[in-house]
């Protein structure tokens, strides 16, 4: 989400940013220990109610999510973002078709490769979002990423639910005709509400989270008064499959309505960050102030906020989600080392009812 990631001199700017971040990991600036972090609870999560959006990068990161793993997140509200795979492996056609769209995409065909994808088992089978709700939110005053570019993930989706007869009841709603900037909206009132400035979060007066629980999940049963739950910090390495590094922090943070703490059977929103949008960059302003625990009390929905790591090899210094390939090959499919870690985590937090073991060790 930040700024450089706008332009095509991505390379020396990176640099420059790195620089500033390994200085201040030496210095112990800005970073979150994961010290005495436990794990995951246990819950009762109704596998019915599962959702995940994403800002930006964490947009793509959600879209990943929702093709590579459709059983599992067949809901998903992407704000700030493109077309799946956009990128298609490579940084550069991040940089430039899937932000600036130019290049524009080229969606057919992405839609193509999707069901390609699907038929070989690269990723779930898509008749898991027959009935699918999909939002797509974007502000008119953004400037990292295009109105093209938005648009191209509304036909992305139009067209793949036109290429299948199962897929007619998809449910595509495309918001972006709203005054907000590359940031989150949020409900409080602000001078940053057209802006694209850390932590993300535009005071606009349009309450972004609230919209989005409405999309998941229906129409709310009472209006939001406070957040009353916890939010816990929990171990992210504990996750690791097989000890692989999925390039994620240490430590990742837990919404919990006091409801769903009790042992009420529970929805779950996952929630990704963007670019620089990490704890290690804004401390806990995202997990705390985007808007969506307040909401989660009132649909009796757990939020799982896990978060990236800024890295120099490979090269992710924003502490972006991996949807251009830094994380292997296989970022973007069921094999994807993220895309395999939040389906562990997912699993461990207690959800998975009537889907098919996926093969990562968890019962």
């Amino acid at each position: 989400m930040g700024r450089a990631a706008t332009t095509t001199r991505a390379p020396r700017g990176f640099a420059w940013r790195l620089a500033g971040g390994l200085l201040a990991a030496a210095l112990g600036l800005g970073s979150v220990q994961a010290a005495d972090a436990p794990p995951l609870p246990k819950l009762h999560l109704d596998s019915a109610r599962v959702a995940v959006v994403g800002l930006s990068a964490g947009a793509y990161m959600a879209g990943q999510a929702q093709l590579a793993y459709p059983e599992w997140f067949a809901n998903a509200a992407l704000v700030a973002g493109g077309p799946w795979n956009c990128a298609d492996g490579s940084l550069k056609t991040a940089l430039t078709a899937c932000l600036k769209g130019n290049p524009r995409a080229e969606v057919p065909g992405l839609v193509a490769r999707a069901g390609a994808w699907a038929k070989e088992g690269r990723l779930g089978d898509l008749a898991h979002l027959a009935h699918a709700r999909v939002y797509l939110l974007r502000g008119r005053d953004d400037a990292t990423v295009s109105a093209d570019v938005a648009a191209a993930s509304a036909s992305f989706y139009r067209a793949l639910a036109a290429q299948s007869p199962a897929l007619r009841d998809l449910q595509l709603v495309v918001d972006d005709q709203r005054d907000f900037g590359h940031n989150l909206p949020v409900a409080r009132h602000g001078d940053d509400c057209r802006l694209s400035q850390s932590p993300f979060l535009g005071g606009c007066g349009f309450d972004a989270a609230g919209a989005i629980f409405a999309r998941m999940f229906g129409a709310p049963p009472r209006q939001a008064d406070g957040a009353h739950g916890e939010l816990r910090r929990f171990d992210q390495d504990a996750l690791r499959i097989d000890g692989a590094d999925a390039y994620l922090a240490r430590t990742g943070y837990l919404y919990v309505p006091p409801a769903c703490a009790a042992g009420q059977s529970c929805g779950l929103l996952v929630a990704f960050h963007g670019c620089k949008q990490d704890a290690a960059s804004v401390g806990t302003a995202f997990v705390q102030d985007a808007g969506f625990n307040r909401w989660a009390d009132v649909y009796g929905v757990v939020v799982l906020y896990p978060q990236a790591r800024a890295s120099f090899a490979p090269l992710n210094p924003q502490a972006c989600w991996d949807w251009w390939g830094y994380s292997g090959a296989n970022y973007a499919t069921r094999d994807g080392a993220q895309l395999r870690w939040l389906v562990h985590a997912v699993q461990a937090l207690g959800a998975g009812a009537g889907i098919r073991d996926t093969g990562l060790g968890i019962r």
